[in-house]
């Protein structure tokens, strides 16, 4: 269970216990902004990648470097693609918490 569903939990239960004590409305605690990822760096290009037609292109060692840093580089991406889902998905948990919170006050001072 994760943290905002575990607090939206707390508070239907300690809203529902009538209790005043238990049904203090707790705000919302954001993600932490290190755990947010990084997005990948593009591998740098060499000058022979963008040569024109009819100049002298890359070495095959060039080419086949290049090629090995964009599947490198296509990797991270894919990687950086689940860990920011997982981040946005924290954040969206947080959004949803900070809801539940505004309608708590709001209920708390009818």
């Amino acid at each position: 269970m994760n943290h905002g569903r575990l607090r939206a939990f707390a508070l239907a239960l300690a809203l529902a216990s009538g209790h005043p004590a238990w049904a203090a409305c707790l705000a919302p605690t954001p993600p932490d902004t290190a755990a947010r990822p990084a997005k990948p760096t593009l591998p740098a290009r060499g000058p022979c990648v963008d040569a024109k037609p009819g100049t002298a292109g890359c070495l095959g060692w060039e080419s086949y470097k290049y090629n090995d840093d964009v599947k490198a580089y296509n990797e991270q991406v894919r990687a950086f693609q689940i860990a920011a889902n997982a981040y946005v998905a924290k954040l969206n948990d947080y959004v949803n918490a900070g809801a539940q919170y505004a309608r708590c006050e709001v209920e708390a001072l009818k």
